[in-house]
């Protein structure tokens, strides 16, 4: 590679890693640049998603060559969690859609930023040029956008210093269909003021998607800042369950006020989920399984069970029951499990195959007692019914995973975090 390449980091977000022998290491998410008084900024290193989600931080001393589609490594990687330190800058996730005033008082929007090698074989790279549309009219915020133009970093006299004015667009449309839990954690790892303009950027389902994922402190610290209106409606989105555990973090009277706002059929659910103790079936349960009458066909449950809102648990089991179908039911009859579907012509009616050798958990039921059953059942979803038999939810493995994590999981410091993909070796983070 000459030393004189240039790359430009939207293009090499996503491109695959591979060690010298050829296998993938992971994938490019972002470069890490350090923004000084004098001079270029320097870029020092990526940030590479490896598997198992995680994110590791490989200097560029580290790699070899940059080619189109694909970047190649030493091996060296140091599998310890990247964590951001306050003299960094990640480009993708706090540059990009930044608006900047240039030396001429232009006001312009990044759009890309170009690094380039110095010095391949000791990794010394410098952020030279940014992409940017210049504003026409002058100050950027309510201007229409003008021409693209590529300019000198040296041409931005305070990059560093304006990262207040910073939209979110290019990441938003980097993110693609990224799952929850990946974006979940991409929102973890940014600063605060990031993390509260992605929230307010996100659209309320898909906001509701990413907050189930997050832990206590990162989710209450968003939905304080989204107003009380956008809040409620946020809550609505998400499944009764989650919106519970939220609530139930929130201040006493503060979440009354949020239960209030919300639409009264949404509220209630949530209402029923909050009189059970944090840890028990109750609480854990969610209100909205698929539930179904005995003389429904297979062809109706396989529909039903195809629905992409829901998860992959709860997706496993249609739960039977006489009317009415929605929470809390009829008298419980038993569960239909997907296979069994599956085996089934589409025409029969399921109440013809329900497994009845399902013991059904109470609400009261503590959380040792649910993870009994999943285990004695190899089962990851379970039915919650009252004293009646009238099927009030259901417990699925990803609630009990919730509560059964620490607190602090999506920390990554675990077993796996100083693993790395080669020969044992420390390497610099920084």
């Amino acid at each position: 590679m000459s030393p004189s390449r240039r790359v430009f980091v939207a293009r090499l977000a996503g491109t695959a890693v591979f060690d010298p022998i050829g296998d993938r290491v992971g994938w490019a998410r972002d470069v890490v640049v350090t923004i000084g008084l004098k001079g270029r900024p320097r870029a020092i290193g990526l940030v590479v998603e490896v598997p198992g989600k995680r994110r590791v931080f490989l200097p560029f001393t580290r790699v070899t060559s940059i080619d189109a589609g694909q970047i190649v490594s030493t091996g060296l990687v140091n599998m310890r969690r990247f964590e951001q330190r306050p003299v960094e800058t990640l480009v993708v996730a706090e540059l990009l859609d930044r608006r900047i005033v240039l030396n001429d008082d232009r006001h312009a929007l990044i759009e890309d930023i170009a690094i380039e090698a110095q010095a391949v074989l000791r990794g010394e790279w410098e952020v030279t040029q940014l992409f940017v549309r210049v504003f026409e009219g002058g100050r950027g915020i309510g201007r229409r956008r003008g021409p693209t133009e590529l300019i000198d970093v040296r041409d931005v006299p305070d990059l560093a210093g304006q990262a207040d004015v910073q939209g979110v667009g290019q990441l938003m449309a980097s993110w693609g269909d990224m799952k929850p839990a990946d974006m979940a954690d991409l929102v973890h790892d940014m600063p605060q003021a990031r993390r509260l303009e992605v929230a307010a950027a996100l659209d309320n389902d898909r906001l509701a998607d990413v907050l189930q994922e997050l832990g206590s402190d990162d989710r209450l610290e968003i939905v304080e800042h989204l107003g009380r209106a956008r809040a409620a409606d946020v809550l609505e989105a998400m499944e009764p369950d989650d919106a519970a555990d939220l609530i139930n973090e929130l201040p006493e009277s503060e979440g009354a006020i949020l239960l209030a706002m919300m639409e009264p059929g949404e509220a209630q659910d949530v209402r029923r989920l909050l009189a059970y103790g944090e840890n028990s079936a109750g609480g854990l349960m969610t209100t909205e399984p698929v539930v179904m009458p005995p003389e429904s066909p297979i062809a109706q449950a396989l529909a039903a069970v195809r629905r992409h809102d829901l998860s992959p648990a709860l997706a496993s089991m249609v739960f039977v029951t006489r009317p009415p179908s929605e929470t809390p039911t009829g008298r419980f009859l038993g569960v239909v499990h997907i296979q069994r579907l599956l085996r089934e012509p589409p025409h029969q009616a399921i109440g013809t195959i329900v497994d009845t050798d399902i013991e059904p958990l109470s609400p009261d039921d503590p959380l040792g007692r649910v993870t009994r059953l999943m285990a004695t059942y190899n089962l990851i979803a379970l039915p919650v019914v009252d004293s009646d038999r009238r099927l009030l939810g259901a417990v699925s493995a990803d609630d009990v995973l919730d509560h059964l994590l620490p607190e602090d999981w999506r920390s990554g410091d675990d077993d796996v975090t100083d693993q790395s993909l080669g020969p044992a070796e420390e390497v610099d983070h920084g």
